[in-house]
């Protein structure tokens, strides 16, 4: 019989996925109820919370590639731990703010922890599941954090409803207390040996290193515009949900829950197969592929009866989830295979640095392309996601053609490069 759990047999792994459950949670916390906090608690504008945001998210990515880099000489385990305790102290801070400049000053040291300790955790996760088993560790712990996520949105709901000071600063403390609770737990986890050593790290260094690698790149930068998904599904489906499939606002809560459920049952048999660069190319082409199928769905929803348009929803969300799903699984696949086993905590760095910039631009360009495009503009979403996906298979060849043998001498002439 299956595992329904997401949640995987005692080991590391398992220590792993509680510390992810308990930060994730706190994720939840901040996610629901930080914005109403500077807003409504703090008296900061709406304007200014969103300008502050993208402004320390911009800065924050900047740290993705030298603590991704750092995780290759230092036990990532400790370093993420660490890091943890830092945005514990970063967290409690903004029950210091009280203006806008005070809110940068918060804000923007806790995303370079927050971006950089996503690479971090990247080279922990590589570590802990060994070559064979990154992949499926990765699935699982995106399903355990969807649980935490959704759990802490829910205990955040009971801060909103009571709306008064104190029970935000108690939201406030409970997200300090989930980052020390998720460094206690990481530190159970056994120590990880750093990535290869010093002096290789130099060598890699040397050649220029991920931001030099064009190919690399280029693989990482299709994954990221697919990677976009989320932010249609978080912003750009629940303003057309409402906006132009006219469904109830709690609608939007239904179509979310989909994609949540589908995630925690199904995101680690969706990973199999993307362990190494040719197969994890297919399955991103697949995820192209799929997300282009969901888009014309939600495009109908705009001229039916409102019955019919939200089952329409659900069932476009649950499309939508399997290639969100393909995505993730092929991506991580992809950046942790054409990374030299030296170097993954700083590929890993590159990797996030692409995604979150496909983030922040995909927020404005996907809600103007989709929202003011219509059903065409889905369509034309659809063409995108369809052609970066196809064009992944050829990208991973050249990336991988490119490797150096792993001996370290040159590959011989006329060696067959795996198909894609």
């Amino acid at each position: 019989m299956g595992r329904v759990s997401p949640f995987p047999p005692p080991g590391p792994l398992r220590t792993l996925a509680l510390a992810t459950l308990a930060n994730t949670v706190g994720t939840g916390l901040w996610l629901a109820g930080g914005a109403l906090y500077l807003t409504r608690d703090v008296g900061l504008s709406p304007t200014s919370v969103g300008a502050g945001l993208t402004v320390a998210g911009l800065v924050g990515l900047t740290a993705s590639v030298p603590l991704g880099g750092l995780a290759d000489r230092w036990d990532p385990r400790t370093l993420r731990a660490v890091l943890q305790v830092c945005q514990a102290f970063a967290a409690a801070a903004y029950l210091l703010v009280d203006s806008l400049a005070m809110f940068l000053v918060v804000a923007v040291p806790e995303a370079l922890l927050s971006a950089g300790n996503l690479a971090v955790r990247a080279a922990l996760v590589a570590a802990v599941g060994g070559p064979a088993g990154r992949v499926h560790a990765f699935a699982t712990l995106r399903a355990v954090a969807n649980l935490g996520i959704t759990a802490g949105t829910a205990l955040a709901g009971i801060a909103l409803a009571v709306d008064t000071h104190r029970a935000y600063q108690v939201l406030v403390v409970g997200n300090v207390a989930t980052y020390l609770l998720s460094a206690a737990l990481l530190l159970r986890v056994p120590r990880q040996r750093a990535g290869g050593g010093a002096r290789r790290v130099t060598d890699a260094a040397r050649r220029g290193g991920p931001l030099r690698d064009g190919r690399f790149l280029a693989v990482s930068g299709a994954s990221a515009v697919l990677g976009t998904h989320l932010t249609v599904l978080t912003l750009v489906v629940p303003l057309w949900t409402v906006g132009r499939a006219g469904a109830p606002p709690p609608v939007v809560s239904a179509v979310l829950l989909i994609n949540t459920l589908l995630t925690v049952l199904v995101a680690v048999r969706l990973s199999r197969g993307a362990d190494t660069a040719a197969p994890a190319a297919r399955k991103l082409r697949r995820a192209g592929l799929v997300l282009a199928a969901a888009t014309p769905l939600y495009a109908a929803t705009a001229g039916l009866p409102v019955l019919p348009a939200v089952g329409l929803l659900l069932v476009a969300t649950a499309v939508w989830t399997v290639g969100d799903l393909w995505q993730g699984a092929a991506g991580a696949g992809l950046a942790y295979d054409l990374a030299p086993p030296h170097a993954i905590g700083a590929y890993q760095g590159a990797d996030g640095l692409l995604a979150g910039l496909a983030q922040a631009l995909g927020r404005g360009l996907l809600t103007l392309l989709v929202l003011g495009g219509g059903a065409a503009g889905w369509l034309v979403l659809g063409a995108l996601f369809a052609a970066v996906g196809l064009t992944a298979p050829a990208l991973a060849r050249r990336a991988v053609a490119s490797r150096p043998a792993p001996t370290g001498e040159p590959a011989a002439a006329g060696q067959p490069v795996a198909p894609v």
